[in-house]
């Protein structure tokens, strides 16, 4: 198989890059308001926030996940105080996710012109997203941290310390001569940055690299790191811009993405009574959810069991006018049969309830409406 090599790409400064979302003006939008919302959207914010106030008294799961655009709409501060507040207890969203809540906290800016970049060869090939974020992911791998784990720790820290070529090795032939899979990992981890240095894309001797983030109080993973409410991001090897840069490993990226992915099957055991909402993620909530549900009802299985009796909200832009729970599935010669965010939920046996709206008014009307009745 003849592959392409990343070493060939020229990748620019992060701040040359045209950028169409400025989080600063995003969230004073956010907070200014105000919220629009149609009766049907109110009536849905009203259940979901009735049924999150009822999983907390049962002490079951209350999981959001949510797609890119929720950041880029700069809801992180919002979705932020859900978390500090204590109405969420897990927060989960896609590779995109992660890369513009990063961005937002390294320089207030995200969101370049796709069409135009494409057209330049220079779409999503930028030094310091690349650089960064697959460090973060190699380092975090042998740290034992999972994939929005190894982001937060990189914020919170405001740099990223790379072993030397050395160091790495002896580690590594450490951990071989152990029968301890932490262990085996961590070596396993070690030889990927080995890998990195030995293709020349990092310095033999080590290095330090200081990445202050002046505006990390914007970053959702960063404030879910210091609030202790676990953040998972469930990517897929080729879908984000960190794929373009020499740095990217991507067995460093799956070991923290199983990490991740366990951690979400984890919280959906406890969703007996809870809620789940899927908040404009089409793809990678309903795909994940499915999974990890039946995993977690084998387990419950095995001690006799069950996982029912919880809500999902589902909230997305595009309309639906099936009637999901009196009517079944549509056939597969319906449009709705490919609404996969409703189609895959309406399975799962809890009770779904599906709103077209838009989550930069949902969002903040849904907090607006917990701390109503507190």
């Amino acid at each position: 198989m003849n592959l392409f090599n990343r070493n060939e790409i020229r990748p620019k400064p992060l701040a040359e890059r045209v950028n169409k979302l400025k989080v600063l003006k995003l969230a004073e939008k956010i907070e200014k308001g105000p919220i629009e919302l149609s009766d049907e959207a109110r009536e849905s914010v009203e259940r979901a926030a009735e049924a999150i106030r009822r999983a907390r008294k049962l002490g079951a799961a209350r999981i959001l996940t949510y797609g890119a655009h929720s950041i880029k709409n700069g809801l992180g501060p919002t979705m932020a105080a859900l978390a500090d507040e204590g109405w969420i207890t897990h927060f989960a969203t896609n590779g995109a996710g992660i890369i513009h809540d990063w961005e937002f906290a390294l320089q207030a800016e995200s969101g370049e012109d796709v069409h135009r970049y494409v057209m330049e060869g220079q779409f999503g090939i930028w030094e310091e997203t690349g650089r960064y974020m697959n460090l973060s992911f190699l380092v975090g791998a042998m740290e034992g941290l999972g994939y929005a784990e190894s982001i937060a720790a990189t914020i919170d820290r405001g740099k990223i310390t790379v072993p030397s070529f050395d160091r790495l090795r002896a580690a590594a032939e450490e951990s071989a001569r152990s029968d301890d899979p932490a262990a085996l990992e961590r070596g396993a981890a070690a030889l990927d940055l080995m890998t990195m240095a030995a293709r020349g894309n990092l310095p033999k001797e080590g290095i330090v690299y200081d990445i202050p983030h002046p505006y990390r109080d914007y970053s959702l993973v960063w404030r879910l790191r210091r609030a202790g409410v676990t953040q998972t991001c469930h990517p897929m090897i080729g879908h984000d811009i960190i794929y373009t840069h020499p740095v990217n490993y991507p067995a460093a990226i799956g070991r923290c993405a199983e990490r991740d992915f366990l951690a979400f099957v984890r919280s959906v055991a406890n969703l007996k009574g809870g809620i789940y909402l899927s908040v404009g993620s089409a793809v990678m909530s309903p795909m994940i959810f499915e999974k990890a549900l039946s995993m977690a009802r084998n387990a419950a299985a095995q001690r006799n069991e069950t996982i029912g009796d919880f809500d999902i909200h589902v909230l997305d832009l595009a309309p639906s006018r099936w009637d999901w729970n009196g009517a079944g599935e549509p056939p597969a010669d319906n449009p709705a049969y490919y609404l996969r965010f409703c189609k895959t939920f309406s399975r799962m046996g809890g009770r779904m309830t599906y709103t077209s709206a838009d989550n930069a008014s949902w969002i903040p009307a849904l907090l607006e409406e917990l701390r109503s009745r507190a």
